[in-house]
């Protein structure tokens, strides 16, 4: 269920948050395949980070696993398989700034990090009891001043094998979620779309893999939903390029047939225990999917407005700037169109070029390059 709203009373005293409480030792058994942590942090003054500050997380977090183990952290980035690891957006108080998003000193923000293999989970033990002072984001350094388990330890047997399931089971959708469908994004949460990218991970982690055509014809034919709340946002994700999403909840049930199949219909409730740990859809890696169990009716809050404009800008630019490549169609063009989509208006937005190049992983010349190239094809497209 979602965390309650932090209260409006100041969360922070002249003195800072005990050592002790951050280093509070942290176990979980060797055979944890799975398992999910929350970090407290609080911002030292009052600041402003840039919208696509998820970027930012994600960097601190592989420079974190470099740091002990730069084998795994390698795997992580560069790896071409699901990624077994899912990081959420900052959980707090966060408004519009200007063209960049405000923190409050006098308020907690709450990160969630997953591990969906042995490997990682090791290092997580490792991580979570010897954890940096602070986390750099976007130069402002966050005071970590806790860190606790919110998803327990487990494994993918005892997912599968777990007793007393049955009934209705309830998504919530915290932070926006879309899927992948004919290269479009798809911000609708269909159960067979939903169940899908949790067989994904399951498939390549569990070492319990599952054919995934049957399941999912049975997942199509037998999951029925029962009500849904939910609404659409448009938001920055990953280094590049906008996804529209959906947030909010969703009750799905099983068709009377459904015990038919004793294995799909136990393997039903395990993907769906699975959801809080491996997130939902795609750019999981960068806080879009955080899913957990429980209906709510509560609104999500929504994204600050400088990120839904932002977002909006880089759709109609990577639009304008993909039907005048589209002669040479192929990837590359598409890509292309998305980072000076990306680029371009972050620079209309303020940000510098060496900003942007830090950001994006992209060098900084060809950032600039890429500025001009876009400047000129927008001229172009307005006068045709």
């Amino acid at each position: 269920m979602p965390r309650s709203p932090t209260p409006k009373t100041k969360t922070r005293t002249k003195s800072s948050p005990s050592k002790s409480t951050k280093t509070t030792s942290l176990t979980w058994a060797d055979e944890t395949e799975i398992i999910g942590l929350e970090l407290a942090l609080v911002p030292p003054v009052n600041a402003s980070i840039y919208p696509q500050y998820s970027t930012g997380l994600h960097a601190w977090f592989l420079n974190c696993v470099r740091n002990i183990d730069p084998e795994l952290s390698a795997y992580l980035h560069d790896g071409e398989s699901e990624k077994p690891f899912t990081i959420s957006l900052l959980d707090g108080e966060i408004v519009s700034s200007g063209t960049q998003i405000q923190l409050s000193s006098d308020r907690i923000y709450h990160w969630c990090v997953t591990g969906l293999s042995p490997r990682v989970t090791n290092w997580m033990r490792h991580w979570a009891n010897n954890l940096p002072s602070d986390l750099e984001l976007s130069h402002v350094p966050l005071k970590i001043v806790s860190c606790r388990i919110i998803h327990p330890a487990t494994t993918y047997s005892q997912l599968l094998n777990q007793e007393n399931i049955g009934g209705t089971v309830c998504l919530n959708f915290l932070s926006p979620t879309s899927f992948r469908r004919k290269k479009h994004h798809f911000p609708l949460p269909l159960p067979f779309n939903i169940f899908q990218s949790y067989l994904r991970r399951w498939n390549d982690f569990s070492n319990l893999p599952v054919e995934p055509n049957d399941f999912l014809n049975w997942i199509d034919e037998q999951v029925i939903i029962n009500r849904h709340q939910i609404s659409s946002q448009k938001v920055l994700a990953g280094k590049k390029g906008a996804v529209t999403g959906f947030t909010g909840a969703v009750e799905l049930g099983l068709a009377r047939t459904a015990k038919q199949n004793p294995d799909y219909y136990r393997l039903f409730y395990a993907l769906a225990n699975f959801a809080p740990y491996c997130g939902t859809g795609h750019k999981t890696t960068f806080g879009l999917g955080q899913t957990r169990l429980g209906w709510s009716s509560k609104l999500v809050q929504e994204v600050p407005d400088v990120e839904s404009v932002l977002a909006k800008r880089i759709e109609d630019l990577t639009e304008i700037f993909t039907l005048q490549r589209k002669r040479q169609g192929g990837q590359r063009a598409s890509e292309i169109a998305v980072k000076w989509a990306t680029i371009l208006a972050r620079r209309e937005m303020g940000d510098s070029l060496r900003v942007i190049s830090t950001d994006t992983g992209i060098p900084y010349e060809t950032v600039k390059t890429y500025v001009k190239l876009a400047r000129k094809a927008l001229k172009e497209g307005v006068r045709e």
